[in-house]
């Protein structure tokens, strides 16, 4: 064996080379793992705000119209409202401005101002044919503040799709936001800053 490779210059060499390359090997760690929780992070909050500016918002007025249709017609003991009679009118008239007309208002002004929380790429269908639908609805209405009441429900029809849209959607997002929230590593990185929090 060469004595000169046990020589302090040679080991002091390679304790400095060895340092390096391990405080790279740390800081590339770190890096990745920061840029992988930034990225969680972002992502998470993309979800959070889907559910509570858009989907969450639809969900809730969507299974509220629901029951309350649902309610009108037991109370009408019926299995669909139309056609309306005329023995129904008043009554339909009142759940139409008071119950109906303000759930779908609600729903419209969602799906028109943050249509950019929209899951998929392309606005869905069934949400345009139920801003049309509601459209159609006001005009209904219209007529109705004029005493005539000859057109008694909108001209476009009820999107069967859109509450079945709403409800999986909303169920997805819910489910993706639950996964990203008890990840083992985003558990790992919320201990380590509510620990470095004063």
């Amino acid at each position: 064996m060469d004595p000169s490779l046990l020589s302090a210059p040679n080991l002091l060499q390679n304790a400095a080379i060895l340092t390096i390359v391990l405080a790279f090997i740390g800081y590339l760690a770190t890096f990745l793992s920061a840029r992988m929780l930034a990225r969680r992070r972002d992502k998470l909050d993309l979800v959070n705000k889907r559910l509570n500016e858009f989907y969450g918002p639809l969900y809730v007025a969507s299974q509220a119209g629901h029951i309350a249709y649902r309610s009108l017609l037991k109370k009408q003991d019926k299995s669909q409202c139309h056609p309306i009679r005329d023995e129904d009118l008043k009554e339909w008239v009142l759940w139409m401005t008071t119950i109906f007309m303000p759930l779908n208002d609600v729903r419209e002004k969602i799906i028109i101002e943050k249509a950019y929380l929209v899951v998929e790429e392309q606005m869905p269908r069934c949400l345009l044919d139920f801003v049309t639908h509601v459209v159609g609805y006001k005009a209904v209405l219209s007529t109705w503040t004029q005493g005539d009441y000859t057109e008694r429900r909108s001209t476009i029809g009820w999107p069967p799709e859109f509450d079945g849209y709403v409800e999986r959607s909303f169920k997805a997002l819910k489910s993706e936001q639950t996964e990203l929230l008890h990840s083992s590593t985003w558990r790992l990185y919320h201990r380590l800053i509510h620990r470095k929090a004063p």
